[in-house]
């Protein structure tokens, strides 16, 4: 991937990681290596045209549409209008995501050609010159130089508000006694020959997956200031930016899931299926680690993770490495997690959640006033009281703690639920409650004794909240793909604010290091490590 300086020597030249002289002299074996970079090379550029006529099929329909917009049935045209905007930045991103390492110099064939052209920056924005000049003497014989020329290379950078123009002048240098020549290189950008700053590229992801604002809406934003940034390039960017910070995000997920206990959710996201013209359903989770409440050493951290439906097999796969405590609903794909299998533990501890039975309890008491469910969101009030005196002091205090104060409250509840499910019938709401809450009893007491776990699995649904407000404002995500990138952006900038950080300062200060990181140190670029 460019952008990363690997240990190992450069490859150039190499075929199929072979050296030139360790290459066969065998004419039908050299012969079998070309026709294999051959066919490759080859399914590379079909797969790049697939894409190219689905982006043309969808840029006629989504003109065909706008066209339409004015006439009957307008609200229902400029909705359908919008799902293919949104489908195209999907489609458009995936195959710059796609193209990144070919371009970067990951494939021995050659480079896809590019159509898009580098166009001017408006006259009108601000400009800020940075001057790289070179050594004053010759490197090669020590002689005087004089300049010869100078390249200039003009960035599209964002400033909180508004946007300007960084000038990157480099002068060219020639010896006077050897003719050499010397000139300071370019320094490394996010996206290699690309137009857009760290800032400007950093601003675009957090207004797509933190502000909620689809790339086309952005163009229209961005046009009012006068610089024409058409969705196609927006989404090309955050297709190569996606792509470049995916061992970062590979790194946040591994702290996340690190941890002795973890919080886990998910959440629908309809999606849109191709052909079809309609959505589908697809799921974000997320799996948060989080041990300030109980005054532990790790950062927080949450991983988010995309499947194309909600089977028991997506979690399971996702906590496949996972060993310890896990805060979840009722979820019973979660359940397989649970068993002993061949005589051996269960890899996963349930910790069931008691904010989701004060809920059941609460919704039947704001429909019927029951006494019972009134009751009974009193007591389970008592043991959140409890919890909120004990926020951030060690473990074993928070045992202690418990077993004296929750314990007698959690003994007397049971007793209670139990008497009053005597006294009412059967089939009512309420009776339901009650046992969904004793059908778990010892998930939902399992915090009692452990000054590591919580009493409910709030962290978790607060981790959604932003994506549930995204669902709102978007309504869906583009394709299985685009789930896939949100999740891996959301790990980024949720994490940073779990830490404190400004997700937006936090990516701008990220992607104008990650092209020059060494990828051996890349959790030196985790919010926690990074030094402002």
């Amino acid at each position: 991937m460019r952008g990363w300086r690997w240990s190992e020597s450069a490859s150039d030249g190499r075929i199929d990681g072979m050296v030139p002289d360790a290459l066969p002299t065998d004419i039908v074996a050299l012969q079998a290596i070309i026709a294999t970079q051959a066919d490759a090379l080859a399914a590379a550029q079909a797969g790049l045209m697939s894409k190219t006529l689905e982006v043309e099929k969808l840029r006629i329909e989504l003109a065909r549409l706008r066209r339409m917009q004015f006439g009957r049935s307008s609200e229902k045209i400029s909705r359908a209008a919008d799902q293919l905007e949104l489908m195209l930045e999907e489609v458009e991103s995936s195959a710059a995501a796609a193209l990144a390492p070919a371009e970067d110099g990951a494939s021995d064939g050659p480079a896809p050609k590019r159509n898009r052209a580098r166009r001017p920056l408006p006259p009108h924005l601000p400009r800020t010159e940075v001057v790289h000049d070179s050594a004053c003497t010759c490197p090669s014989c020590g002689g005087a130089m004089r300049k010869v020329g100078e390249d200039v290379t003009e960035i599209l950078d964002y400033v909180p508000g508004r946007f300007q123009v960084i000038r990157h002048i480099r002068p060219a240098y020639s010896c006077r006694a050897c003719e050499g020549m010397v000139q300071a290189p370019m320094p490394s950008m996010p996206i290699e020959r690309g137009l857009p700053s760290a800032a400007l590229l950093a601003h675009v992801l957090v207004s797509k997956y933190c502000d909620h604002l689809p790339l086309y809406r952005q163009s229209g934003i961005y046009a009012r200031d006068g610089v024409d940034l058409d969705r196609g390039l927006l989404a090309e960017w955050v297709g190569k930016a996606a792509t470049l910070v995916r061992p970062l995000v590979d790194a946040a997920e591994a702290h996340a899931m690190a941890g002795g206990q973890i919080h886990g959710d998910d959440t629908p996201v309809p999606v849109l299926a191709p052909g079809i013209g309609k959505t589908k359903t697809g799921r974000l989770w997320a799996y948060l680690r989080d041990e300030r409440p109980w005054d532990g050493p790790a950062p927080p951290a949450v991983a988010y993770r995309y499947s194309p439906d909600r089977k028991g097999e997506r979690p399971q796969k996702h906590l496949a490495g996972f060993r310890g405590h896990l805060h979840a609903d009722g979820y019973a794909g979660f359940g397989e997690l649970y068993l002993a299998k061949e005589g051996k533990p269960p890899p996963v501890t349930e910790v069931a959640c008691w904010a989701h039975v004060r809920r059941k309890f609460h919704d039947v008491h704001v429909a019927t006033t029951a006494p019972i469910a009134a009751e009974a969101l009193e007591r389970i009030g008592r043991l959140f009281a409890v919890e909120r005196a004990i926020v951030g002091i060690p473990p074993d205090q928070r045992r202690a703690i418990r077993q004296v104060e929750a314990c007698p409250i959690m003994g007397d509840l049971a007793g209670y639920l139990d008497a009053s499910l005597t006294r009412i019938s059967g089939k009512s709401e309420l009776a339901a409650a009650i046992r969904y809450a004793r059908s778990r009893w010892s998930a939902l007491t399992r915090y009692l004794d452990d000054g590591h776990l919580e009493i409910s699995n709030n962290a978790a649904e607060r981790a959604m909240r932003p994506l549930a407000l995204g669902r709102k404002n978007w309504l869906f995500a583009g394709s299985d793909a685009g789930g896939d990138r949100a999740a891996a952006i959301y790990t980024l900038t949720e994490t940073a604010k779990l830490n404190g950080l400004d997700p937006e300062a936090y990516l701008r200060d990220v992607l104008t290091r990650i092209a020059d990181h060494p990828v051996n140190r890349i959790a030196d670029l985790l919010p926690w490590n990074i030094a402002p």
